[in-house]
């Protein structure tokens, strides 16, 4: 078969692609309380499927040169100096942990039994790989306003000589307090690793979140800013050496950089001694650290390039449904507390007001979250079941308050109360845990979809 045929063929193969999404992704007509209004979702067009399906005819398949494209763009994007894709935001939580444990660090890596400061309201992942890498969470308590952090607790979690970092994420897209932290963290020699998975292009001040610690991280599952179908990513700072560590506890833990479909970038291959191997081992199997296979496709990354070109406008649509919910919602303030970003005072219909001398902020809001107020005439969770006979998709604020969870209640049993420790009585993630819930932002909805949510929650409390 001839080049010209070959080239043809891919052709309308790729045109019939674009025609078939086109028709399968007609907008369907809403009908509410029978049509189902998800709280996230994905948002994608023929580009995608289109991008998706010539890497799949390349068949490549593994992480390569689309791969790269995506890591060099997403880097660019935030202002990073590297951007590493990984198979999930979980494993990107798991690779950036553990690269803060690898001997090249000399006397700052992380050791068993050294302390990792987080919050106790948030996603598991955040915190499963402070434990997976033997150290010791020390959970303090988050506002309820803001869903993150209380500032004033990171000093009372500081045990000199033992507590080596701070992980936590922005939650809901709402950056923390990264004026405090990071001068909290820079005055202690402390690393900062931002989970930015809900949270990507949410700004502090003038500048992105995941750019203010020594790593952050991504998160490409469906419900989040972009999406990959699967995929994260860890974002390296600036510190040139966490490149090298991250990629090798991604890629097996091997010594060896080069990419897939390469040899000797190095131009050293088998004249490498390390460890006890002989003389000239192929540096291709050598292996610095106790590594994972965590790598995603290259149709994925082939799939995340066409969503970073629309991510300017998925974030303001996120930000213009927030706003949307949060005026349709104003005047049920007795019977509900709503977030506030990080630094805001107050909220009015003409936006929000700023604390003197703190910078504002920007979130990327990932969702829309309320708290049932004590003495409001249902619960939150009377309010999760009026949503969801509406069929409204609603969440939880992910797994609450973490130590409650069993798997957390489990291991400190096991370890007879050493797994890890808290600061304080944690009523701000108990309150967080028994009383918030959030429903959706995400460019997926429609006017006519927000206007649902609206008239619903108002009618769950007889306000219509």
């Amino acid at each position: 078969m001839t080049t010209a045929r070959l080239r043809q063929l891919r052709q309308e193969i790729l045109e019939r692609t674009r025609e078939l999404v086109q028709l399968r992704e007609a907008p369907q007509p809403f009908i509410p309380g029978q049509s189902i209004v998800p709280y996230a979702g994905r948002v994608y067009d023929a580009d995608e499927v289109e991008a998706g399906v010539s890497s799949m005819l390349d068949f490549w398949l593994t992480l390569g040169p689309e791969g790269e494209a995506f890591e060099t763009e997403l880097a660019s994007y935030l202002g990073v100096s590297r951007s590493m894709l990984v198979n999930s935001g979980s494993s990107a939580n798991l690779v950036a942990l553990t690269t803060l444990t690898s001997y090249k660090l000399s006397e700052r890596r992380i050791r068993p039994g050294d302390e990792v400061i987080t919050v106790a309201a948030g996603f598991p992942t955040t915190v499963a790989p402070i434990i997976q890498c033997g150290a010791v969470p020390v959970f303090i308590d988050n506002d309820p306003v803001t869903g993150n952090l209380r500032v004033e607790n990171l000093e009372d979690a500081y045990v000199r000589g033992r507590t080596k970092a701070v992980m936590m994420a922005h939650t809901l897209g709402n950056p923390f307090d990264l004026g405090e932290v990071v001068r909290f963290c820079r005055e202690r020699d402390l690393w900062l690793i931002e989970d930015n998975c809900d949270s990507l292009g949410s700004r502090y001040g003038d500048r992105h979140t995941g750019t203010f610690g020594d790593l952050s991280t991504q998160s490409f599952y469906p419900p989040h800013h972009l999406t990959l179908g699967e995929g994260g990513a860890v974002n390296v700072v600036k510190e040139p050496l966490f490149k090298l560590v991250a990629e090798s506890i991604r890629d097996w833990g091997r010594d060896c950089w080069c990419p897939s479909g390469r040899d000797n970038t190095c131009k050293r291959r088998f004249e490498w001694q390390l460890g006890e191997l002989p003389q000239g081992y192929d540096h291709k199997y050598i292996y610095s650290h106790l590594g994972y296979n965590l790598k995603p496709l290259d149709p994925q990354a082939a799939i995340g390039r066409q969503q970073l070109k629309k991510l300017p406008r998925f974030i303001q649509s996120r930000i213009d449904h927030w706003t949307y919910l949060r005026k349709g919602l104003a005047g049920l303030e007795d019977v509900l507390d709503f977030t506030l970003p990080t630094h805001a005072t107050a909220w009015t219909e003409s936006g929000f007001h700023w604390s003197v001398g703190k910078p504002e902020v920007a979130p990327s809001w990932f969702g829309f979250m309320m708290l049932v107020k004590s003495g409001a005439p249902l619960s939150r969770t009377g309010l999760a079941q009026a949503l969801d006979n509406a069929k409204i998709g609603n969440r939880m604020l992910f797994g609450g308050n973490l130590v409650r969870q069993p798997a957390f209640v489990q291991l400190q049993k096991d370890r007879a109360g050493s797994a890890f420790r808290v600061i304080g009585e944690l009523a701000g993630a108990d309150r967080i845990m028994k009383d918030a819930l959030f429903i959706g932002t995400y460019p997926g909805l429609r006017p006519e979809h927000l206007d649902h949510m609206i008239a619903t929650v108002r009618r769950a409390f007889l306000r219509d």
